[in-house]
């Protein structure tokens, strides 16, 4: 059996466009099967900065998500207003109920 996957990524926004940034990311990451969380924080020490913490039951899940009508309009919405991305680091998520 596969195991969980968790996925911990910075996004740096053009200035200014964080917000826009977030609600592009928050309306295409809705309904995407076999998601526990899909957390977006603003970075406290930069204005332009997101992290983003997701948890999936699989790394397949994740995989698969990327390939849904809504990320991928999310994505060519959000690009334009990523400046650059940051730290990525992949994780094997604990405390979570199989």
């Amino acid at each position: 059996m596969e195991e969980m996957y968790g996925l911990i990524a910075q996004m740096m926004a053009a200035p200014g466009k964080r917000d826009e940034l977030i609600g592009h990311l928050f309306r295409g990451t809705r309904d995407m099967p076999g998601n526990r969380a899909y957390i977006i924080g603003k970075d406290l020490a930069d204005e332009n900065a997101i992290w983003i913490t997701e948890v999936w039951n699989t790394k397949t899940d994740h995989t698969n998500s990327l390939k849904l009508p809504a990320v991928q309009d999310a994505i060519a919405n959000g690009r334009p207003l990523i400046a650059d991305f940051g730290m990525r680091v992949e994780t094997l998520p604990v405390g979570f109920d199989a």
